[in-house]
């Protein structure tokens, strides 16, 4: 049986708690108690400084998995949370994840999901507010199926133009991926840098991305500026552009 599960973290509470540049971990997985965390240094991935290798190019362009955004949010903070062989239990609590389901009903967390097959074998998650996105944790039960998630990611951030994605701490595969690390208060200026609505949701970003690529419209200027790069001519499938326009500036 499991242990009885405290109210979720209340939907404002954790919205300012990450304006100001904390966030709720747990010790284990069945802990109802929570405790904020500030970090002197974060990791954050520029979003034209993605690190996309030219075997992490083909996968994207062979169009290996189909990505979609808030299709299985539960389903992926929950795979997130399973154990790992080199982490047995996980920060993300049952009460964590209760709280992060009901940010998502709010519609400021999102998912990213990578599926084979029908069947769902990688993601992520985080939280999204002004022109920030938090990422929060990632799964992948196939090779490169993360990886995939992160870069569809970063390229509906820059088409929606946000500013700043903030990975928390660093890690050697998110430096391979390009994270860089800054200190709080640095964080902190992004951050304050980044308030205002984006040009789009991230889950529209995506659905521009399938549709152009699947060659169910075409690019229409919209957000195609600096901040959002060209649109790539000639890409036939939706992993394609997204290939193709993250390593315009990668």
């Amino acid at each position: 049986m499991h242990a009885a599960v405290q109210k979720p973290i209340p939907t404002r509470l954790l919205l300012d708690a990450y304006r100001s540049g904390i966030f709720p971990m747990a010790e284990a997985r069945e802990d109802s108690e929570i405790f904020w965390v500030e970090p002197r240094e974060r990791a954050v991935i520029p979003l034209d400084g993605l690190h996309l290798g030219r075997s992490m190019r083909r996968v994207l362009a062979r169009d290996r998995f189909a990505v979609t955004c808030d299709t299985a949010f539960e389903q992926v903070i929950a795979r997130c949370a399973e154990p790992r062989p080199d982490q047995p239990d996980s920060w993300i609590s049952r009460r964590i994840e209760a709280s992060y389901v009901a940010l998502h009903k709010a519609g400021h967390a999102h998912s990213i999901e990578c599926w084979q097959e029908g069947e769902l074998v990688g993601g992520l998650y985080g939280v999204a507010f002004d022109r920030v996105f938090c990422g929060e944790s990632m799964f992948s039960r196939a090779d490169n199926a993360s990886k995939v998630a992160l870069a569809w990611l970063v390229a509906a951030m820059r088409r929606a133009e946000f500013c700043l994605l903030d990975c928390q701490f660093m890690t050697g595969h998110l430096a391979s991926m390009g994270a860089v690390p800054i200190d709080q208060a640095e964080y902190l200026r992004r951050v304050r840098a980044a308030r205002g609505t984006p040009a789009m949701t991230i889950a529209d970003a995506v659905a521009w991305f399938q549709a152009v690529g699947a060659g169910d419209r075409v690019g229409d200027g919209a957000g195609d500026g600096d901040a959002a790069g060209a649109v790539p001519a000639g890409a036939s499938s939706p992993g394609k552009l997204i290939a193709q326009f993250l390593t315009q500036t990668s």
